[in-house]
């Protein structure tokens, strides 16, 4: 092939946007490119998946080449960012890893030129179509044949994002280093931060790569592990360094490249001299193993990006995965705080963020929390959510635990309440133990109660780290918000119509009565409420006594 193979390091080919508007194509270390006059602040992939992606692989990248050594070093790269030609210099380092096509190793594809039959290059994309839908005719969302050649832009991070968040495919096609379609979290330290900032607040402090162990950090630059029955497990510190928790490659990929005789990427739109026109596989790529993560301070926290979980002390760590209904502040335990049982924790750029960079960079009060990825069933992609909600720095680490506790009692009780709505709608529109509470009325009604609340819950968190001293106000002022959202969806779904039976009436009215003691805070269900939310339970009125006149 006469043209010149693409380097992702030396080469420009991620497509961004500036502050002004202006859309450009750049290589990785212009990103910090017109910082004072006109950013970088984003990426103008027409896929979502594609900009989260690129996020993790412009982070990975600087904490492989040029991470912060540790906090006192991370300012320093805040207020006075590296140079193009000094961020030139430390990505060049790790450039033979970043080939795309042409002779020796290349990008995240198998050490060998797989020999087998060729793919459709549209299933490198994880929400593309397989092949049982096809046959029974049922892509009717995500349709077949939109994507039949791909430039090799578009097919680099189309490749990275199948390779950083694998699905189960089958037999032998192994999932993620962090499992099957795991959560991103990224921390965007204000509305309008530049690109550079995005990254620079989230890369983990560390040493860059060697080039003693550069082929433990990039696995392409080595034979394959093969995974199987005589396989070995590819561990962090055992036979991998853990920096390869950013470059993980489960699928043994090679792709196909043809020249492109004037055609164009089906997905861009835009031109090049390569296209990629299918892939080849094998099974049983790398199987990864213990990757998830550690608590913190007891050694390697593994990829950064991503919150985890156990289901007991002793057993293995997960990592969280997208919900059908997106993240928001239900899951405010281990998204953005540690759960009271250190059972959820959230993923270490959130943590360094909120114990330490917030208030180093000074912007407590814009940052967001962005989190975003595909929920999957199983091998299939039921869809791509993302969200953001405040993320709540620190102005030190008595207020940021008086804020997490608060936090926590509130989704706590609101979990509580969103129970017994759904319990009390169900029991008034069908009657108890008649329909299961996962109806899809039922489900919505809980949905709409936490979308309700969601606003009132952060302005709570606002107005509890300008507070002093006890919060018995903002928790009582909590529960209001919670009983009034309640009843309010309750009303709003279960209509008492004139001509309605009278078993349908008494119901209906006891079910409201059971929804209006437990949020009042009345009943074994309301004393709960307040137990769990810190409140004391009102003292009862003495109930006044007429004596006898004789």
């Amino acid at each position: 092939m006469a043209s010149e193979a693409l380097n992702l390091i030396s080469e420009a080919w991620l497509p961004v946007c500036r502050k002004s508007g202006l859309c450009s194509i750049i290589r990785p270390a212009q990103i910090v490119e017109g910082l004072k006059d006109d950013p970088i602040v984003g990426f103008v992939w027409p896929r979502a998946d594609f900009r989260i992606a690129s996020f993790e692989f412009l982070i990975g990248l600087v904490a492989t080449a040029c991470p912060p050594v540790d906090y006192r070093v991370w300012p320093k790269g805040w207020r006075a960012p590296p140079s193009v030609e000094e961020l030139d210099e430390a990505f060049a380092r790790v450039a033979d890893a970043f080939w795309l096509d042409g002779p020796g190793p290349r990008f995240l594809q198998d050490h060998e030129d797989i020999q087998s039959g060729q793919e459709l290059v549209e299933r490198l994309l994880i929400d593309a179509p397989g092949d049982s839908t096809v046959k029974r005719n049922a892509d009717l969302f995500v349709h077949r044949g939109q994507v039949e050649r791909l430039g090799r832009a578009a097919a680099a991070m189309a490749l990275f994002t199948l390779q950083s968040w694998a699905p189960s495919g089958g037999a032998g096609n192994m999932t993620g280093l962090r499992g099957g379609g795991p959560l991103t979290t990224l921390v965007l330290p204000s509305e309008d931060a530049s690109l550079w900032e995005i990254v620079w607040a989230n890369v983990p402090p560390g040493k860059p790569v060697t080039v003693d162990n550069m082929d433990k950090v990039f696995p392409w630059m080595a034979p394959t592990v093969i995974s199987g029955k005589a396989g070995t497990d590819v561990r962090a510190k055992e036979n991998a360094h853990p920096l390869q928790c950013w470059w993980g490659m489960p699928r043994r990929i090679r792709l196909d490249f043809e020249k492109s005789d004037g055609r164009i990427c089906n997905l861009t739109g835009q031109s090049d001299d390569v296209l990629v026109s299918g892939w080849r596989q094998r099974p049983y790529g790398p199987k990864y193993a213990g990757w998830i993560g550690m608590p913190y301070g007891s050694g390697w926290t593994i990829h950064p990006l991503t919150p985890r979980y156990r289901q007991k002390e002793g057993t293995e760590w997960l990592a969280v995965h997208p919900q059908p209904g997106g993240i928001g502040y239900r899951h405010w335990a281990g998204v953005v705080a540690e759960s009271a049982d250190q059972s959820r924790l959230p993923a270490s750029c959130v943590a360094n963020w909120r114990n330490e960079r917030a208030e180093l960079a000074g912007v407590l009060p814009n940052a967001r929390l962005l989190t975003a990825g595909f929920d999957m069933d199983n091998m299939k992609a039921r869809s791509f959510v993302e969200s953001e909600m405040p993320l709540p720095g620190t102005q030190g680490q008595d207020m940021q635990k008086k804020i997490d506790r608060l936090a926590l009692q509130c989704v706590g009780v609101a979990a509580q309440i969103a129970d017994i709505l759904r319990g009390s709608v169900r029991e008034a529109l069908f009657g108890k133990g008649i329909v299961s509470v996962d109806v899809t009325l039922l489900s919505n009604v809980r949905e709409r109660f936490w979308a309700e609340t969601e606003e009132p819950f952060f302005a709570l968190l606002q107005n509890a780290a300008g507070a002093d001293g006890e919060d018995v106000v903002l928790r009582k002022s909590w529960l209001q918000t919670l009983a009034r959202a309640a009843l309010q969806e309750f009303d709003a779904t279960v209509i008492l119509e004139p001509d309605m039976g009278i078993t349908e009436a008494q119901r209906s009215a006891l079910a409201r009565r059971r929804l209006g003691a437990a949020v009042s805070g009345r009943g074994k269900e309301g004393e709960k409420i307040r137990d769990n939310l810190g409140l004391p339970t009102p003292v009862k009125k003495k109930q006044k006594t007429t004596e006898k006149v004789s």
